[in-house]
């Protein structure tokens, strides 16, 4: 497994580093958000480690540059800030996951090998329902991209169409069984796709069902 990791503070930096390679996983260090970009938009690597306050060019800029350009490789964001403003825009902007400073290593290290072990979606087959049609090779609803994780949970609606999905079945599907983030992803996930359904003018409604979850109905 190789990573980038993209981290201005020298000191932390070279401690990490050194704890990721005990743990067999290589790393390409860049200290600013120049080098960052520059390296983040090559098809090198297997994770992103990105820090949000950098030098030159922002984290969040990194991110929006990178997806911008159809570059899916799976994103952690890191922020001494941690706030819940900070964790949605890098949410928003396409980061897989994100982990506020300081952090233990090996979490660092858990969060990596969780990002990494997602499987991509392959199959060819188009999914619709109603008048939605996924493509999952494109990842595209109506052709409106998604995001990886919008895709994944699309994905489910449209495999059980007008079934009830609980966040935390969503919460294992998506971001793993032992991931610790908590139900609020799955709220503001909810809510990117339903903006997603406006745009494309669906009369398919993701519908809340209270204390239970969610389900695909018109």
């Amino acid at each position: 497994m190789r990573i980038l990791y993209v981290e201005d503070e020298k000191f932390l930096a070279e401690a990490v580093i050194h704890l990721l390679k005990k743990e067999k996983i290589a790393v390409d260090h860049a200290a600013d958000g120049e080098e960052g970009l520059e390296l983040a938009l090559k098809p090198n690597y297997d994770c992103i480690v990105l820090d949000i306050m950098l030098p030159k060019v922002s984290g969040l800029t990194i991110l929006e540059t990178i997806r911008g350009r159809g570059v899916k490789t799976p994103v952690i964001m890191l922020s001494a800030l941690n706030e819940v403003e900070d964790k949605v825009k890098g949410l928003t902007l396409g980061a897989d996951d994100y982990l506020a400073k300081p952090f233990k290593t090996a979490e660092l290290v858990a969060r990596i090998n969780a990002v990494c072990r997602r499987p991509a979606l392959v199959e060819q087959e188009m999914m619709s329902f109603h008048d939605l049609s996924y493509d999952p090779a494109n990842r595209t609803l109506n052709n409106v991209a998604l995001t990886d994780k919008e895709a994944e949970i699309m994905k489910m609606f449209l495999v059980n169409p007008k079934l009830t999905v609980t966040k935390q079945q969503i919460l294992a599907h998506v971001w793993g069984a032992d991931s610790e983030h908590d139900e609020n992803y799955v709220e503001v996930y909810m809510s990117y796709l339903r903006k997603k359904l406006k745009e494309i003018g669906s009369r398919v409604q993701i519908k809340t069902i209270r204390g239970l979850g969610y389900k695909l109905d018109v």
